[in-house]
């Protein structure tokens, strides 16, 4: 393998670094119109942001949402904004990476670094995505509990058979997998909306909540479930991932048409990612004007809330709408885990296995500690390892962040595509904001 040399003006593509095309057959599948109106180019380019923001709005928010909602009211709504909106700049320099260089960020690692770091940061990675499963298992698991009355072990068990859907839908074409992320992401949608119609919230508060107050870092406890939000907001698979799937689009692998991909593709994951805002905003609204101003403040687990939404509401369909937005979360969830975990294990080693294989050792490594803890502590066992698995993703976090935004700021690697100095400093700064918060999580998880 070689390394793009280094007096080079401008991106250099995957095949001048000996590296196949990301996702391979699906690279450049998905056709573009050629002209016509500025709609149908948009429509075309959407569907990749919107997979990424399926892990922006995964069961694994859903614990920090309810609590912050439940405890403090509408007050970290502007944490949820915040961490949004740095969710938003990281996902616009993935996909900038992924257009300008033809690699993901798992080829980009491969490319410039030695084969030891390569391999600590796969290892790494693969910690993350088990870890980003794991909180998916339990999610579907308890959904299908409180939906069918499954046992929490049972439940645990049959997500291990999503891997029949995705890879009916990997032979479909890329686009119909896109499809079917965006329908539960609609019924998601949905249910929130009904159940923030249903809550009434007072919209003065509400609105107040997205302003910044001094209380956030003067109170220890609404400080630990802020660092909690946005430690469960960004996740380091979702990096890897959307470097990739914007590579789908057959955009032509020029500078002009490189611009005009990298143009449609933020405009698809910044709008994605509104509707990601919405969801974990109005999980913790939902939370706020029904449990917050009952006095029901220690509602934390989602079975708490799933039990108390209908009586508390005096709608028997609100538990219920509870639980199916939180099923199509965990099943959708699947999806994205699935092709990250493929692109991760072909950038980082070069290495392609069936994707079944891929989904059921994934699945598998998931499930296993769900069953034990399951069956030995119960509920509370499961919600103790829903928090643990967010504390694992916010320990590989900065792994992906920071070699994110050393390769995009690199003008040697990125060509006219590196970002300029501001884009470059907002950049470093979140990355170091996420470093911090989350360096803070986890000392204070072991620290109980």
């Amino acid at each position: 393998m070689s390394t793009p040399p280094a007096d080079c003006n401008g991106p250099a593509p995957a095949a001048d670094m000996a590296i196949r095309p990301s996702l391979g057959a699906m690279n450049a599948s998905v056709r573009l119109p050629v002209g016509g109106a500025w709609w149908r180019r948009l429509l075309a380019f959407l569907g990749p942001g919107y997979m990424v923001s399926v892990g922006y709005m995964d069961p694994g928010n859903w614990a920090t949402d309810l609590a912050g909602g439940s405890r403090f009211g509408y007050l970290l709504l502007s944490v949820i904004l915040l961490s949004n909106l740095m969710a938003i700049l990281l996902q616009a320099l993935a996909a900038r990476l992924g257009i300008a260089t033809g690699m993901d960020l798992a080829q980009a690692c491969r490319a410039r670094y030695p084969r030891s770091i390569n391999l600590t940061l796969w290892a790494l990675c693969e910690i993350a995505i088990i870890a980003c499963d794991l909180a998916e298992v339990i999610g579907t698991a308890i959904a299908l509990n409180l939906l069918f009355g499954i046992p929490l072990t049972l439940g645990a068990i049959l997500t291990a058979l999503d891997v029949f859907v995705v890879l009916l839908l990997m032979q479909r074409g890329f686009r119909w997998l896109e499809a079917f992320v965006i329908a539960l992401l609609l019924i998601i949608f949905i249910c929130f909306g009904v159940q923030i119609v249903l809550a009434q919230p007072d919209m003065k508060e509400l609105l107040s909540g997205f302003i910044p107050q001094a209380r956030i870092v003067t109170d220890p406890v609404a400080l630990y479930i802020a660092i909690g939000i946005i430690g469960a907001t960004v996740m380091p698979h979702n990096l890897y991932l959307h470097s990739s799937i914007v590579q789908t689009r057959d955009y032509p692998r020029t500078e002009a048409g490189r611009r005009e991909g990298l143009r449609w593709a933020v405009t698809d994951s910044t709008l994605a990612l509104m509707l990601a805002l919405f969801v974990n905003a109005a999980i913790l609204i939902t939370a706020a004007a029904v449990f917050h101003k009952a006095g029901h403040t220690e509602v934390e687990e989602i079975e708490q809330a799933y039990h108390l939404l209908s009586p508390m509401l005096g709608v028997g369909i609100a538990s219920l709408l509870f639980a199916i937005a939180l099923l199509a979360s965990g099943v959708n969830s699947t999806v994205t885990a699935t092709l990250a975990g493929q692109i991760v294990m072909e950038g980082f080693l070069n290495l392609r296995i069936p994707d079944w294989a891929r989904r059921l050792l994934t699945r598998g490594v998931a499930i296993v500690p769900v069953i034990v803890v399951t069956s030995l502590y119960g509920e509370s066992g499961t919600a103790k390892l829903l928090v643990f698995s967010q504390v694992v993703l916010s320990m590989q976090l900065p792994f992906a962040v920071i070699p994110l935004v050393r390769f995009v700021s690199d003008r040697k690697l990125m060509g006219p595509f590196a970002t300029g100095r501001k884009v470059t400093i907002a950049a470093w700064t979140i990355a170091a904001v996420i470093v911090v918060l989350n360096a803070k999580l986890l000392i204070d998880v072991i620290a109980g």
